[in-house]
């Protein structure tokens, strides 16, 4: 392992944070969100790749180099960074990486343009009805100091804070209809742990179509139904109190961000896993959701503020969304209503 990079100048961040890349506040917190690439804000990049991987050597993976940036970061069509900005402390409190697919809709494209192409299969069916409608997520990340385990005021709403970049990204590009990524568990949790989760995903979470395949599977199906077999109840709720018991039972949790995405949306799609030798033999699972069938209770919480808060400023950038979610748009017209007339 390299030693870690050294800290970048807050005034160095500062001058990157301009008002063209500010994508919303925060629901909670007071924080704001920025999106931008490596190309426009390279000072930011840098820190970027620094506390991701503090975060991920942390956790147990990592690339072993100083930062954790690749030639996706940087490459002339690159992945954009969302990261939420602490403007108290002056901190990058964590973020994504994403790229916008509406161009890839082949498998030469993919490989070209998509860090997930090295480790999952994308099936003609997959490239044609849903990648050029996705936006691929990648790199997940909440720095040390914000991580809940050790400061909880700071951490509290840390992964909270990041869904709002989410909703507001899928609301900000007119084609997303699905969020593609991957969600990671390390080396060192428990083996038989990991495989109840994989399983209990497969059960509830699975991809009968075969739309993405990984390349080097960690699990054969028939095992995950195998060990799916103690999630007996025959229903979600109780299958996934008998999921929390069994993990909890070797002393661990199910890991937070596996959580959040689990109670996201009833239609999720998981396409198995495998493991990544690239970034510290990480266990990889590909998901997808369908922006539509987000649970109502999450949509409100992170769609509705953004719309909200954007009708009173620039209105008249928010027709598609008015067009494609009308509920969530008259809501958010509610919203900004009443603000108006409480001030």
């Amino acid at each position: 392992m390299k030693p870690i990079a050294p800290r970048v100048s807050r005034q160095k961040l500062l001058a990157e944070l301009t008002p063209e890349r500010y994508l919303r506040e925060t629901n909670y917190g007071h924080n704001q969100i920025f999106t931008f690439t490596s190309h426009e804000c390279p000072s930011l990049m840098q820190e970027i790749g620094r506390l991701r991987e503090i975060s991920f050597r942390e956790a147990g993976g990592g690339t072993g180099d100083p930062v954790d940036i690749d030639h996706y970061d940087m490459s002339e069509n690159p992945y954009y960074q969302l990261i939420v900005w602490d403007p108290k402390e002056k901190e990058i409190l964590g973020g994504y990486r994403y790229f916008v697919c509406s161009g890839i809709d082949s498998s030469e494209k993919a490989e070209e343009h998509l860090s997930t192409s090295h480790l999952f299969h994308f099936t003609p069916q997959f490239l044609k009805k849903y990648m050029p409608y996705t936006i691929e997520l990648g790199r997940s990340f909440v720095q040390p100091l914000y991580q809940s385990t050790r400061q909880l005021r700071k951490g509290m709403y840390a992964l909270d804070n990041l869904w709002d970049g989410l909703g507001a990204l899928c609301l900000l590009y007119d084609q997303a209809r699905y969020y593609f990524g991957k969600v990671t568990m390390y080396p060192d949790y428990d083996p038989h742990g990991r495989n109840l989760i994989l399983s209990f995903l497969n059960k509830y979470f699975p991809d009968p179509e075969n739309l993405v395949v990984p390349l080097k599977p960690l699990l054969k199906i028939e095992n995950l139904v195998e060990l799916g077999k103690v999630f007996n109840s025959g229903n979600y709720e109780e299958d996934y109190k008998i999921l929390s018991r069994e993990i909890r039972s070797l002393g661990l949790r199910i890991p937070p961000l596996i959580n959040s995405y689990m109670n996201l949306s009833p239609t999720m799609k998981t396409f198995g896993t495998c493991i990544n030798d690239e970034f510290g033999m990480v266990e990889e699972t590909g998901i997808l959701i369908t922006i539509s069938d987000i649970y109502d209770e999450k949509t409100h919480r992170h769609f509705v503020s953004y719309i909200r808060d954007m009708l009173r400023i620039t209105p008249f950038k928010l027709r598609h969304i008015r067009i494609r979610y009308p509920q969530l748009f008259r809501e958010g017209l509610r919203q900004a209503r009443k603000l108006k007339k409480g001030q």
